[in-house]
């Protein structure tokens, strides 16, 4: 039977959907190792683990890279790293969903810029309404810190940077990317993790935890990325992103018990139709999926 490009959507976007629910519930798992090696050391050790886990399961040093396609590789490399830091210490004091719905302004942003119409106001504005109600006041029931939301702010730059690297790195060489993409993660994160948590990153103790976090957060949901998004139009990923923070607000809710007031609810909302409807009105050609 002939593939439809119905059919031929049907598997990246179930790796895609699998990725989003792996990475939130690693996130909440990974808030347990904070108390013991901070946000930094759990995030050097998660993608430290994770290199490792890739390592093995890929062997990368298999693929050929030629020195067109490594600048894109070092720089998907360095903004996943950063992505990942920032995205961690922002959870140290707010709570998961809001965390990614500020850092999805980032992708959303991207979106935008593929178009120039005057529908895209309405998705500016209800993105900018979402970030006004998130604004910590002395009206606000449970204000936020604004350092944790200006480090989301910061990690959702990384994740749009991330989306463009990562389609024109994983064009190349598919898969490995993320193996090669999560080794110069390491490199760029683990000094700052092993400053700040020292020797107790490598405590036996919080090894199962962290290879937990490390699957669950990076090896699976990486892995699972880079096949949906190297196999479906930009746009169909976008839109399917912009569910992710809803994802990450009810991982917080069952996993963490982070309850969000209705403005926080309203915010989160607002962000994901912005995003799903900047990434659906979004011009311009979308890449052809990878064969």
């Amino acid at each position: 039977m002939p593939r439809t490009p119905t059919t031929s959507l049907v598997l990246p976007i179930t790796l895609l959907l699998v990725a989003m629910v792996s990475i939130q519930g690693g996130a909440a798992l990974a808030k347990g190792l904070f108390p013991v090696i901070g946000a930094e050391g759990t995030t050097a050790l998660r993608l430290g683990l994770a290199s490792l886990i890739m390592l093995l399961v890929l062997r990368p040093w298999r693929a050929r890279l030629s020195l067109r396609a490594w600048p894109a590789l070092l720089a998907y490399g360095a903004v996943l790293g950063c992505m990942n830091l920032l995205y961690y210490m922002s959870l140290r004091t707010i709570p998961l969903g809001i965390a990614v719905s500020l850092e999805f302004t980032g992708p959303l942003g991207l979106a935008l810029l593929a178009s120039r119409r005057w529908l895209d106001f309405l998705w500016v504005g209800l993105a900018a309404l979402g970030l006004w109600l998130l604004l910590p006041t002395a009206a606000s029931k449970a204000p936020l810190d604004p350092l944790g939301m200006a480090l989301a702010l910061g990690a959702g730059l990384c994740w749009a940077l991330y989306i463009v690297f990562g389609q024109k790195a994983g064009a190349e060489h598919g898969v490995q990317t993320v193996t090669l993409g999560m080794l110069i993660a390491t490199l760029v994160v683990f000094p700052v993790g092993l400053v700040e948590a020292g020797t107790s990153m490598f405590t036996w103790g919080i090894l199962p935890l962290a290879l937990g976090v490390a699957v669950l957060s990076s090896a699976l949901p990486y892995s699972l990325e880079m096949v949906a998004m190297t196999r479906m139009p930009t746009r169909t990923f976008s839109i399917l992103m912009s569910i992710e923070p809803a994802i990450a607000a009810l991982s917080g809710l069952v996993y963490l018990g982070e309850r969000l007031t209705l403005e926080q609810w309203l915010a989160v909302g607002a962000i994901i139709i912005a995003s799903a409807g900047a990434a659906a009105t979004a011009r311009g050609k979308a890449p052809q999926p990878a064969n």
